[in-house]
């Protein structure tokens, strides 16, 4: 791209992009990352500058980024159609064949797709269907959903209240009435002095219980739970927590509703993160590797239970009465079916099980360096945690600036990551090479030794 070209585009952005995160007094002003390109794990800037791109832009490039024969595909779905509806029986080879497909790859019981455009809407969706659920079995009082602290589950009005983020209910006036929040399940920073990680699970569990004891069983509708936490720190939960809070959730008859959003497709180890934490939920809900963030797309995958009671309820009204226009996007539809005959191709799975031994090799390495506290990993998401002191697990000052240097380092050596508070997040694109794990954990250590070097740890 030429400079007047990127000169043209920074102006057309400072006066008509609203950005999402960011001051917007203050964007303007910035100078804004044009990415131009990609390649591979790789994204090129307008001034060429090649960076390795070891989030998956927001969690969800899982094949990289530029794809000619998903390209392909779209181009061919354009001119055939173009767009049309899953309405009132309508439908399309794409969006059957699309649903057929997941299906068949979600844990047994789960037969019935409800194509949506977005993971916020996905989890929109699923909390109608707990709801619709609820009302057909005539127990219309269970309305209220427990998440958990520092959870991310869109920003939707009713997701942004499953978030269990206050930052994004600031100046909105959320969440709304009947949502609550648990713990977080963060063993590295809340577990107390001597107690195991299964101690860990078992009083959180406890408090789970507890809170649902304190608001009656009767009005709990779900739980919702990414299987490990992403937005809020790449978080992996602690030993036996899933088996301690299916437990209190089975007592009391809640619905568990697993956010595959970031988990899904391999991200963990296993296709589904449900399946490599041992979760056993009534609905899922996926997006981004979905299509491989090529194009807008995700669905609720329901399980029998759940469809037995919408049927029913479906059969009273009249009518199942949801959708979005875009559902069943016969372009999306066709990108995202690709996107999986493509990781059908490459042993998705197989792929992450070779590379994890490699990856969680970077981690434990990085557990002996002076800034790092908290080192884990599993499948291809991980997070370091920056600490001041690694035995009382002190933060630094916010003076110092620690995060900001760090941000600046790791792009100066050609590395994007996730930075979620004083964590470093990584979750490079699924089609990630042996070699190029090896060359993000380099560039990863080489900002966080000129961190060290800049601050005088």
């Amino acid at each position: 791209m030429n400079q007047i070209s990127a000169n043209s585009i920074r102006a057309e952005d400072a006066k008509h992009v609203v950005h999402p995160h960011v001051n917007l007094r203050k964007q303007p002003e910035a100078k804004p990352f044009i990415i131009e390109r990609g390649d591979g794990i790789y994204v090129i800037d307008d001034e060429g500058n090649r960076y390795l791109e070891a989030a998956a832009g927001l969690w969800c490039a899982s094949l990289g980024f530029g794809n000619a024969r998903v390209a392909e595909v779209a181009r061919k779905m354009l001119e055939e159609i173009g767009f049309y509806h899953i309405f009132r029986g309508a439908t399309n080879a794409p969006a059957a064949d699309l649903s057929a497909k997941l299906a068949a790859i979600a844990p047994e019981g789960f037969e019935h797709i409800l194509l949506q455009c977005s993971g916020s809407e996905a989890n929109d969706t699923a909390i109608k269907l707990v709801w619709y659920y609820w009302n057909a079995k005539d127990q219309p009082q269970r309305r209220k959903i427990i998440s958990r602290e520092q959870s991310y589950h869109g920003t939707t009005a009713m997701t942004s209240c499953l978030t269990g983020k206050p930052r994004f209910h600031n100046g909105y006036g959320l969440p709304f009435e009947g949502f609550l929040y648990t713990a977080m399940p963060y063993y590295y920073r809340n577990g107390l002095p001597g107690e195991s990680e299964e101690a860990y699970s078992t009083r959180l569990a406890k408090e789970l219980e507890e809170m649902i004891l304190a608001e009656g069983p009767e009005t709990i509708a779900a739980f919702w739970a990414e299987p490990m936490l992403g937005s809020g720190g790449a978080i992996l939960p602690p030993k036996g927590y899933y088996e301690k809070v299916q437990a209190v959730l089975n007592k009391y008859d809640i619905l568990l509703v697993a956010d595959e959003v970031i988990c899904g497709f391999a991200r963990t180890g296993e296709m589904w993160g449900s399946q490599t934490f041992g979760m056993k939920p009534d609905l899922m809900t996926c997006a981004k590797a979905l299509s491989g963030a090529m194009q807008p797309i995700s669905a609720v995958i329901i399980s029998d239970k759940v469809w037995e009671q919408m049927m029913v309820q479906s059969d009273r009204l009249g009518g199942f009465t949801h959708g979005f226009t875009y559902a069943g996007h016969p372009v999306a539809a066709a990108v995202a079916l690709e996107v999986l005959k493509i990781y059908e191709e490459m042993d998705l799975v197989g792929h992450v099980k070779a590379v994890e031994p490699l990856f969680l090799a970077g981690f434990e390495v990085l557990r002996d360096h002076p800034l790092v506290g908290d080192s884990t990993g599993i499948g291809l998401i991980g997070a370091v945690e920056i600490v001041a002191d690694k035995a009382t697990k002190a933060m630094h000052d916010p003076a110092l600036r620690v995060m900001a240097i760090f941000e600046d380092r790791a792009m100066a050596n050609g590395l994007i990551t996730r930075i979620i508070g004083n964590r470093v997040a990584l979750s490079p694109p699924q089609v990630i090479t042996a070699d190029e794990v090896r060359e993000m954990f380099a560039r990863l250590t080489r900002a966080l030794d000129e961190t060290a070097s800049q601050i005088g740890a």
